[in-house]
């Protein structure tokens, strides 16, 4: 049997995912909690195989409630089941620890599998999650690139300082003006830690920006 703890601030919704949950043959009920905190003691009470934990609830949320339950029971499995996509809770709720991300219109039979999917370890991503993950691997790995955060504009500059070109002939390929190129040269100096245009031709030979 598959042991499963709820977790949402309505009594309403809890008796209503019991009942499409217990008429599954392998799942059952382990317990009820209305917030992130007396999950986190229940499940270190009763060690469930998945908690089923909303994320906006009073006292506790679900994002620090996450953090909380797994730290008492770290082999329990969070499946976050939430009412609605909320942007600035997707990443934390599986950073936090949450294995899954559904939210509360999912179909019973698709709510069992997911379950039953998180039993093993498997996660289940409602396609607005899995996008936002998606977004933020990209960012990851932008900021790996760019770990200085140079803007797309002092990138040009920087590799026309490495080709040689002088503040004039900058402005005049960029179509600025050289007081802008100044600009734009002092920033790449500040961002980079450098001193002089020298360093910055050799950065920018060195990273394979030219």
């Amino acid at each position: 049997m598959i042991r499963v703890l709820l977790v949402d601030d309505h009594g309403m919704v809890r008796e209503g995912l019991k009942y499409y949950l217990e008429v599954e043959d392998d799942i059952e009920v382990a317990g009820e909690a209305a917030d992130g905190r007396e999950a986190a003691e229940l499940a270190g009470k009763l060690k469930p195989d998945v908690i089923l934990m909303d994320l906006i609830m009073p006292g506790t949320d679900g994002v620090e409630g996450t953090g909380l339950c797994l730290e008492a029971s770290p082999d329990s499995k969070v499946v976050v089941l939430t009412s609605k996509a909320e942007d600035d809770l997707v990443l934390p709720a599986i950073k936090a620890g949450a294995l899954s991300y559904l939210l509360k219109d999912v179909s019973a039979s698709d709510l069992a599998g997911a379950i039953r999917s998180a039993a093993t370890g498997k996660p289940t991503l409602h396609p607005m999650a899995a996008s936002k993950m998606m977004q933020e691997v990209q960012s990851d790995q932008n900021r790996k690139e760019n770990p200085k955060q140079i803007s797309p504009r002092e990138m040009e500059v920087l590799r026309l300082i490495a080709r040689g070109f002088n503040n004039r002939k900058i402005a005049e390929a960029l179509f600025i003006s050289e007081r802008t190129v100044k600009t734009h040269v002092a920033h790449l100096l500040e961002k980079l830690d450098l001193h002089d245009r020298t360093q910055l031709a050799i950065y920018a030979i060195n990273n394979k920006l030219v």
